[in-house]
């Protein structure tokens, strides 16, 4: 397997150039790419509504349930748990039947997770709260991968940009769902439904419609179509080597490859950051009087910040380098938690540093994307991410398992600063790539 290095601030040597009108010359390469990319936005716009309507309510329906503040973190816990499981047989039922399954697929069992919501509420069930919360993480799941499936016919120049577009689609329906919180309710009383169950019906009906969108949309199929372009001529064997590792070749590019390594821990530490701090503050913000309407402004206004600006930070990723734009994406993470540390008791302190939160992930994720994307060819790269998405949200199902005893034990102030580690990590480690490529261009 061929490594590739990064030849400037966050850069990569050039992959093979796809062309994605194999199987349909009537489509040319930017004709097919914009299609797939306006589909990817559609479905995201979904699939946020129903990530959004029910993120911060399965904390305080796991605080009730369970009858203690200390388990509200397992809702982010179970989530990101659930789309860690699913990220690799996700990213498998795509390289074997297409993105166009395989999101929709996605998008069916985050559906099937709002009924099993609503039923552990109904008969007052915790364990069958938290299998539901594990089924909603496919919603995550499927987002995360559709981020990737934008990259499947982009260009160098492109690649980033067309990333962050599909980011910042889900910021549409993510802004809108945690304001559904008491049109839910009303919702919900009309219905019978039990209380903080409501804005459960608006993900149902969300996340139908977006398995509806990716299965008619996604014709012919963006990665499907790259694998095909790959397989042709001289570069017939490779492909067909490389797609013989897709089951296994994941670990194997993260021992082998140090930029493949680096940007998915990157990715992954600066999003376990984000979870643990944002999956508490519902629980902080209830527990020092604030109502459901603050509550979800609070979380509409850090979802803004983790999907408004991505072009913007796709942008400088591709003019600046990915490695700076991680570099800018720590600094607000940094600035994030350091305002938690010190203005806990403020609500609009709170609320600042929960802005500058998702404004860190947003770079930093990205960034760090495109880099996934960056390091292998294209018949490696499912394989690369569904391992990326596998770490990505392992450290995210344990920064929000850690984030309620610690909580618990040192407050809204204690979780801020003890989460500044994963950032000093990044911040390190991103340091001495700047270091090295600084020595080799010299």
């Amino acid at each position: 397997m061929a490594k590739r290095q990064p030849t400037g601030f966050g850069g990569s040597a050039r992959p093979p150039v796809v062309s994605p009108t194999v199987g349909n010359p009537p489509r040319g390469p930017d004709v097919l790419r914009r299609k797939v990319v306006g589909v990817l936005v559609t479905g995201q716009i979904l699939g946020g509504v129903g990530m959004g309507a029910t993120l911060s309510l399965g904390a305080l329906l796991a605080a009730e349930l369970s009858g203690s503040s200390a388990w509200s973190g397992m809702a982010a816990t179970m989530s990101t748990l659930g789309a860690a499981l699913l990220a690799v047989p996700l990213v498998r039922l795509a390289q074997a039947r297409g993105r166009r399954v395989s999101l929709a697929a996605g998008s069916l069992l985050a559906a099937g997770g709002a009924v099993l919501a609503v039923a552990a509420a109904a008969g007052r069930s915790f364990p069958l709260l938290l299998v539901a919360l594990l089924l909603l993480g496919a919603g995550s799941a499927t987002n995360l991968q559709a981020r990737f499936a934008a990259t499947d016919l982009a260009t160098d120049r492109s690649r980033a940009k067309d990333l962050s577009l599909v980011v910042w689609s889900t910021a549409v329906g993510a802004v809108l769902g945690p304001n559904l919180f008491e049109p839910g309710e009303a919702v919900g009383a009309a219905l019978g439904l039990p209380l903080l169950t409501g804005a459960f019906i608006f993900s149902l009906l969300a996340q139908l419609a977006a398995a509806v969108v990716y299965r008619l949309g996604l014709r012919p199929d963006p990665l499907l179509s790259a694998l095909a372009a790959q397989a042709v001529d001289q570069q017939k064997g490779e492909s067909r080597a490389g797609a013989a590792r897709l089951r296994s070749g994941g670990w194997e590019i993260l021992r082998s490859n140090p930029l493949a390594r680096y940007a998915v821990t990157s990715v992954a530490l600066s999003h376990a950051t984000m979870v643990a701090l944002m999956s508490m503050t519902p629980v902080h913000l209830r527990d020092h009087g604030a109502t459901l309407t603050v509550v979800g402004l609070t979380i509409s206004l850090h979802v803004a910040g983790m999907y408004a600006l991505s072009p913007f930070f796709g942008w400088l990723a591709d003019r600046a380098g990915r490695l700076r734009t991680i570099l800018v994406g720590q600094a607000l993470l940094l600035a994030s938690l350091l305002l938690a540390w010190h203005g806990a008791s403020s609500q609009a302190a709170v609320t600042t540093s929960l802005v500058l939160l998702g404004l860190g992930w947003s770079a930093s994720v990205v960034a760090g994307s495109a880099l996934v994307a960056e390091a292998v060819g294209v018949a490696e790269r499912p394989a690369l991410q569904g391992v990326s998405d596998l770490a990505m949200n392992l450290a995210g199902a344990l920064g929000g398992a850690v984030a309620g005893p610690v909580l618990t034990a040192w407050g809204y102030s204690g979780l801020g600063l003890s989460s500044m580690a994963l950032v000093v990590v990044v911040i390190g480690w991103t340091g001495r790539r700047i270091g090295g490529v600084r020595r080799h261009d010299g």
